[in-house]
């Protein structure tokens, strides 16, 4: 095996208590089948997943019920046989407590799987084939904010990952779902990576993993000691160590750029949950309908971490924990640094590695907020080496662009310059609704810009069309006059015939007739042609427009716009004018 690598250290970073032993103590626990499952559409980042089932329609276990859309989609599978009741808006896990679409699956009892396809030799697979098979089982990242696991190993052509960076630190207080992970099935998790490095082909694999997880370090470095390429690291306990940017400089010293991704350095971070859903996945052709979930907070009889159903109400989890609700003081769905408090109606999801049901001692009422002090403990503090108090200063004045040149997407919300502030600011708040703000106006933007350029594309697409009428309409016009004058010599010479005229003055008289005849035949200079096709398009133009501010007369703009049209229309018109004159003359 070669060398340990040196491990680095990170800037800022605080040391809550860990309040972690309260969950250990009595393994991975299997909570009673729910009688009914809510399996939201949208359980990852990106789009939600395309149901493909109907209400009333009985499904297996493991059955797909909703398959990817879009490039960054996550299918949805059925954590146990049953009947789908109803497919619409359902209680879902989020900050804002709002509703979202689900699939509402009652279940009846039997577990009956739908057929599986495990594969017993990968390694006689192309990474692509590999790649498509966690896409179709529905796997995203079960430690962070759920990036869908395929597109994120697809990494681009220029994007050679030579170091796998497997995330076991799980640093955030209470949460101990990966520890109880990695002392109970560390053979499969190995078996996870080897598939990972079949797809990525790294040159080394390294497994950070905070030093207040002996049990943990010491199974996953038995199960990995015969692989040479896998290294297992004990990295100091910090918060928040568990970051993918804070663990790649841990484990390598090295930094992603602001703005990048570890892909940019040659990097892929990867959580050791899903490190087992993909061996279950590929090895036993298992798609993702469960995972760990710590069950935590002295509201809590019995605190522990359970093998949970996706789409299991929260309230379930929390009765088979023995919850004393006359102690819940807060609800919170994740840590007590990134969490958010939830409805115990909800549902867990792929996300979802921690509930906390904490009393009034545990997690106190904040304190009303103080001006800030400006002490700086909140830029010590901070991982990302960012300036909190200026980013609190920003987004209080919505001064968009100063956030965005201070590096506010830098921030991570780990909410450790918020645990340190002496005034009791919720700086994180101020961070995410800046960040919300400005991609909504960045959507806006895109929204108008793309507006403007079907627009101009509508307009040269009129002028084309324009200019092709007036072409066929002067081509009309002098087949029609040539027909005319065809017609009149005709008449002409059918007139000199009839009077019997002799040659000579038959003669003498059509020549000037027809000489008279071609020159009434309309005829325009190239010039006259364009001025004349630029004429016609200004005066349909300012023409649409009338119409438009008819329609609403106290539109300003559209007052503006008819103005400037009239003006372009009566210049067009005049210069036109003036090159039919100077042609004449």
């Amino acid at each position: 095996m070669s060398a340990q690598p040196q491990i680095h250290d990170i800037p800022g970073g605080i040391h809550p208590p860990e309040n972690k032993c309260q969950s250990t103590a009595r393994g991975i626990e299997q909570p009673p089948l729910p009688r009914q499952l809510i399996l939201p559409l949208l359980q990852h980042i990106g789009t939600p997943a395309e149901p493909v089932v109907q209400v009333g329609e009985q499904v297996l276990k493991g059955q797909l019920l909703a398959r990817a859309w879009g490039q960054f989609g996550c299918a949805l599978h059925a954590p146990t046989s049953g009947t789908i009741s109803a497919i619409g808006p359902a209680p879902y896990p989020h900050v804002s407590g709002l509703a979202e679409p689900a699939i509402t699956l009652e279940a009846d009892g039997e577990e009956r799987w739908a057929e599986l396809e495990p594969i017993t030799d990968y390694t006689r697979l192309e990474p692509l084939a590999l790649l498509e098979k966690i896409a179709a089982v529905g796997i995203s990242g079960l430690g962070g904010a759920g990036f869908p696991t395929a597109p994120k190993l697809a990494s681009r052509p220029d994007h050679r990952i030579h170091t796998l960076i497997i995330n076991g630190a799980e640093c955030e207080p209470y949460i101990t779902a990966d520890d109880m992970c990695m002392r109970e099935f560390p053979a499969q998790i190995v078996a996870g990576i080897e598939v990972l490095m079949h797809i990525l082909k790294p040159q080394r694999v390294l497994i950070g993993i905070e030093d207040n997880k002996p049990e943990a370090i010491a199974a996953l470095s038995q199960a990995a000691e015969a692989k040479p390429a896998i290294q297992v690291l004990a990295i100091p306990t910090k918060y928040p160590s568990g970051g993918e940017k804070q663990l790649i400089q841990i484990l390598t010293g090295e930094e992603v750029p602001s703005g990048g991704l570890p892909a940019d350095i040659g990097m892929l971070c990867q959580n050791i949950g899903t490190a087992l859903a993909i061996h279950d996945a590929v090895l036993l052709g298992r798609p993702l309908i469960s995972r760990i979930v710590t069950l935590t907070g002295d509201a809590l009889q019995r605190p522990s971490n359970v093998q949970a159903l996706i789409g299991t109400p929260i309230e379930e989890l929390l009765a088979f924990a023995g919850l004393q609700p006359e102690q819940l003081h807060r609800l919170v769905l994740g840590g007590p640094m990134m969490g958010f408090t939830v409805d115990a109606k909800a549902p867990i999801i792929k996300t979802s590695n921690c509930l906390l049901a904490a009393t009034a001692a545990e997690l106190p009422t904040p304190p009303p907020a103080l001006p800030c002090i400006r002490c700086g403990l909140c830029a010590e503090a901070c991982p990302a080496q960012l300036q909190p108090q200026q980013l609190h200063w920003f987004a209080l004045g919505k001064d968009y662009p100063q956030l965005e040149r201070y590096n506010l997407f830098d921030c991570i919300e780990c909410g450790a310059c918020a645990y340190v502030c002496p005034s009791s600011i919720p700086l994180v708040h101020y961070y995410r609704a800046g960040k919300a703000e400005i991609r909504a106006i960045e959507a806006q933007h895109a929204r108008a810009e793309q507006a403007r350029e079907r627009f101009e594309q509508r307009q040269q697409r009129l002028q084309r069309e324009a200019e092709q009428r007036e072409q066929e309409r002067q081509a009309r016009a002098e087949r029609a006059a040539r027909a005319k004058a065809a017609r009149e010599a005709k008449a002409a010479s059918e007139a000199a015939d009839a009077d019997n005229a002799s040659a000579p003055a038959a003669a003498t008289v059509t020549a000037p007739d027809l000489a008279r005849i071609r020159a009434k035949i309309p005829t325009l200079s190239p010039e006259q042609k364009q001025l004349k096709i630029a004429a016609n398009t200004a005066r349909m133009a300012l023409q649409r427009a009338q119409k438009q501010l008819n329609a609403n007369p106290d539109n300003a703009d559209l007052q503006a716009q008819v103005t400037q049209l009239e003006q372009a229309h009566m210049e067009a018109q005049q210069a036109f004018e003036q090159a039919s004159t100077q042609e004449n003359s």
